[in-house]
């Protein structure tokens, strides 16, 4: 007979063989720079807790509060009983802060992806057009759609205007043609040309939709984004997306926009529908987030200034790090197995990096993925970059 779960273990195995597995590690307390990780005390140096925010004294008292007030879940999805005040107030902050007419807040940043991009661009006679490096969540958001789909080259915006040209010869013209890219790529951490992209987008009557995940609370006056950065009319980039999981500190995606786009986004978007709402803890912890980026700016300039340092110390080590632009500074080795042994050692040295291999990066491009942190001081850089060293020399990467 038949076993219909033998796969399971044997792709599984292979996985390990492969040492192309994920081997979870338990962080033992908070995210902070010195944490504990099963049982070690380590330098935390692998986590998107960009601004060190989900340990602000604001952020623990606004959710120590408002479970207090409003209790630990909202009972209902958000369009039958679970619409609380505080998810009303955490929309209107942040339409504020993006300078958006309106925003949404989504479960997480991948709901937000897969649940509105299909609707956008739903039908065949649509068109997606997606840079080659979008994240996985925009992907799975493509693939649930039905339309027509083109890829560029990876930031490539003359590619991209091709494949723009191109659509103009289509018979019948496209209904609608949606344009997708990452703010900052998650693995290599370079910035997308969004002011470009923009543009064509304008040029050819595209819409335009940008991931900017891994752009907040970092890029932009503030930290409002890549849409701040490039210092775009909100008008051509119609949909920014974001998520409150990384820089902010806690949990939970978002989109920013026209009003019509929220209100089409709200009664379409079935991951939103369907889904039970923020407890009233979260939602007040973002609400405290904006506020701490409003009026506290010095996380964002300090996390630049580690960046800058720690980004240029490696460098001058002889580490390839890609072509990093932001506070992602990948550490490039190439195979999978000398990127796994290069966090075993590391963790072995007290520095929790976690190794990033295939199919997340191409097979010959492993990496240990470094992300800086505000709340990191010199002498824990110092710390990092010494063990990085020492490890490096011993595995013949530098």
């Amino acid at each position: 007979m038949r076993n219909p779960t033998a796969f399971l273990g044997k792709e599984y195995q292979a996985l390990v063989e492969g040492e192309l597995d994920w081997r979870l590690r338990v962080l033992q307390g908070p995210s902070t720079p010195w944490c504990v990780v099963e049982g070690k005390k380590v330098l935390m140096l692998c986590s998107n807790n960009y601004l060190g925010l989900s340990n602000h004294p604001r952020l623990k008292e606004a959710m120590i509060k408002a479970t207090q007030t409003h209790g630990v879940g909202s009972g209902s999805v958000r369009p039958i009983a679970g619409n609380m005040d505080l998810h009303v107030e955490l929309e209107r902050r942040l339409a504020k802060f993006k300078g958006a007419e309106a925003s949404l807040v989504y479960q997480t940043g991948f709901m937000a992806n897969s649940g509105l991009i299909p609707q956008l661009a739903p039908d065949k006679e649509d068109l997606i057009i997606s840079d080659e490096l979008n994240h996985g969540s925009i992907i799975d958001g493509v693939r649930l759609s039905h339309a027509e789909r083109a890829i560029y080259k990876h930031c490539d915006t003359e590619d991209l205007e091709r494949v723009l040209d191109e659509t103009e010869k289509h018979k019948p013209p496209y209904r609608r043609i949606l344009i997708l890219t990452d703010g900052v790529f998650s693995m290599d951490g370079d910035i997308a040309p969004l002011d470009q992209i923009a543009k064509l987008g304008e040029e050819h009557g595209a819409m335009v939709y940008v991931d900017d995940a891994h752009g907040e609370g970092v890029l932009g006056e503030g930290g409002r984004g890549i849409v701040s950065h490039f210092k775009l009319d909100r008008k051509k980039v119609h949909v920014e997306m974001g998520t409150f999981s990384k820089a902010f500190g806690v949990v939970g995606g978002h989109i920013s926009g026209s009003r019509d786009l929220i209100n089409f986004a709200y009664n379409r978007s079935r991951t939103w529908l369907l889904s039970g709402s923020h407890p009233p803890s979260v939602a007040a912890a973002c609400i405290a987030a904006i506020d701490v980026l409003e009026n506290e700016p010095q996380h964002v300039k300090t996390l630049w200034n580690n960046t800058t340092y720690f980004k240029r110390t490696m460098k001058d080590l002889g580490f390839d790090t890609g072509n990093s632009q932001t506070p992602i500074t990948p550490i490039i080795v190439g195979e999978s197995g000398v990127a796994k042994k290069l966090s075993v050692r590391l963790y072995e040295e007290g520095v929790f990096a976690l190794p990033i291999v295939f199919p997340m990066v191409a097979r010959d491009r492993a990496r240990i993925r470094t992300m800086m942190n505000a709340a990191l001081r010199r002498e824990d850089l110092d710390f990092a970059i010494s063990a990085f060293e020492k490890v490096g020399k011993e595995l013949y990467i530098i």
